[in-house]
């Protein structure tokens, strides 16, 4: 068995002197159940008291609960009647839950997405006493939790003697209900199921796809948004439960519950162009401490030096000053980036990534010390190592985050033109690093556009941007094969006026191809709070433009 390259420890962390040999998958795979970061936005509280019990379920139950109404959404008012219960007796209300979890498979040299899993328990809701009858009322507020059927026992003595349940319904809020194009839609759904069919939300804009997103670790709430297009007037958008596409005849289903629904918003006029800007979400606590790029051959094992950065994640072009204590090593060291090159498309029969090196400079310690700076390199985004050497041995190494950037287009002076957006240059490939295209933000129609991007990743969580053009899923672009630099190609097109284009974080599903990996290639809307890499220390944005389409 070989062994397996991850370190444990944050800075103790290396790749191997040889690095430009083919790399080593690791032993099978090493699947991480990703929960919620416990400082998470957006996540709800457990519902009711939050405790976890447990308890028999005998085969018959003699008492009986309803529910008054028996369905309906998060926050209604709902009166529980228990009938056939033991009298006078103390009585524990309990209601089904969930807990989700993504699945990833971390590797040394990648990481990749393998589905979602739900953990099944139950929540005390209340204690209650019955009366001299064996009956109760108990008047309560449906809390925000996973949409479906939810169980509802009264438990005596550890075992259960009735049961009933309550079904949430999706939910579905819009703010605000008209703007210009290029406004700011706040959605709040709610109601999203934690089984097939209903575990994901569907939000079409006219008809047209827009993107998907889980509720996953939001117990079954999504607060997303999208930028409001197309001609002034009215414009409908539909959000809806369903598994990647929506599903269309919801009715006639086993789960027809799930259907969310249609709102009108209008259009009011046409401001001109909006300038591009990047989000990305607010970073949260690592659930582990495996990184890509991390291992440990060729790491000097008796070494005690330390490196530090001043900042630990940045764009392509940071400057960052690397501080490194407690060489014994004299002489020149060299340091450098370590990254991988390669792709997925010939996985698994072949080596899908190589690991790679790139000279950032050398240093020649002063007792034992080094402080210098480094400029972060035009690389693949992610996480990277920098590493400090003397000669092949690595004696000291650190983390780095390479984060997403728009390409910036500037004149021979240095002069900004336009970020991200050019007109498409028709000359053969490759496409320039430097920039390719005409920089401006006006077309004609049917004229190609491209958007440029910096420091696209290369693993299941990064590697992929989804492009949406005019709230229409358009298509993605993908950094891996093109060392982070991405330049998406796509027409001009809607008519004279002002166009919107929003890039979003996807699940690259398609190589290799893994069973129960659900919303795959599709725009994840709420890329701000549900989305798996955020647990791994991954900050993947979205990216926001505009187009003026002239005569």
């Amino acid at each position: 068995m070989k062994k397996r390259l991850f370190t444990r420890g944050i800075m103790a962390v290396a790749l191997a002197t040889a690095m430009f040999t083919p790399a080593v998958a690791a032993d099978g795979e090493n699947i991480l159940s990703l929960y919620a970061p416990k400082d998470l936005k957006g996540v709800p509280v457990l519902p009711y008291t939050g405790e976890k019990i447990t308890f028999t379920t005998p085969d018959l139950l003699a008492g009986s609960i309803t529910a008054n109404p028996i369905q309906g959404h998060v926050g209604d008012k709902v009166t529980l009647t228990g009938k056939g219960l033991p009298a006078n007796a103390s009585v524990i209300l309990s209601w089904s839950t969930a807990t989700g979890a993504w699945l990833a498979d971390v590797q040394p040299n990648t990481v990749n997405y393998r589905g979602l899993k739900y953990d099944k328990w139950n929540v005390k809701m209340a204690a209650i006493t019955t009366d001299a009858n064996g009956t109760f009322t108990y008047n309560t507020t449906i809390a925000e939790d996973f949409g479906g059927p939810h169980d509802i026992y009264a438990v005596v003595n550890g075992a259960a003697v009735a049961k009933g349940g309550f079904q949430i319904n999706p939910n579905f809020k819009m703010s605000p209900e008209s703007g210009p194009i290029g406004t700011v839609i706040k959605i709040n759904y709610t109601g999203i199921a934690s089984s097939l069919y209903g575990q994901g939300v569907v939000a079409l804009w006219d008809n047209g796809y827009a993107g998907m997103g889980s509720g996953l670790w939001t117990r079954g709430t999504m607060n997303f948004t999208i930028r409001a297009s197309g001609k002034v007037g009215d414009h409908y958008l539909t959000v809806t439960n369903g598994l990647g596409p929506r599903y269309l005849n919801l009715r006639q289903s086993p789960v027809p519950y799930v259907a969310g629904s249609m709102k009108k918003f209008r259009v009011t006029k046409d401001n001109g162009l909006i300038s591009p800007s990047i989000e990305y979400p607010d970073p949260v606590a690592i659930a582990t401490e495996l990184r890509t790029t991390l291992s440990d051959v060729g790491v000097n094992k008796s070494s005690t030096a330390k490196a530090t950065l001043d900042v630990t994640s940045g764009v392509v072009g940071t400057k960052v000053k690397l501080n490194v204590t407690g060489l014994s090593a004299t002489g020149v060291h060299k340091i450098t980036w370590a990254t991988v090159v390669g792709n997925r498309v010939n996985c698994p029969t072949s080596s899908c990534w190589v690991y790679a090196g790139v000279d950032l400079g050398t240093a020649t310690p002063t007792g034992g010390n080094i402080s210098t700076d480094v400029t972060i390199p035009d690389n693949l985004g992610g996480w990277h190592v920098i590493q400090i050497k003397n000669g092949d041995s690595i004696e000291a190494q650190v983390p780095f985050f390479l984060k997403q950037s728009i390409f910036v287009y500037k004149d021979k002076n240095g002069k900004e033109l336009t970020k991200g957006i050019a007109l498409s240059d028709p000359s053969p490939l490759p496409e320039s690093r430097d920039g390719s295209g005409t920089p401006t933000y006006s077309f004609k129609e049917g004229e190609e556009i491209t958007i440029a991007l910096k420091g696209v990743g290369w693993t299941q969580f990064d590697n992929t941007m989804a492009v949406v053009y005019d709230n229409n899923y358009v298509g993605y672009g993908c950094g891996f094969n093109s060392n982070g630099y991405v330049v998406i190609h796509i027409p001009a097109v809607g008519g004279i006026g002002t166009h919107i284009i929003d890039l979003y974080p996807l699940y690259y599903t398609n190589q290799p191809s893994f069973a129960n990996t659900p919303y795959g290639m599709l725009p994840a809307l709420d890329w701000r709070n549900n989305f798996p890499a955020l647990a791994l220390g991954y900050q993947q944005p979205a990216v926001h433009f505009s187009i003026k389409i002239v005569k």
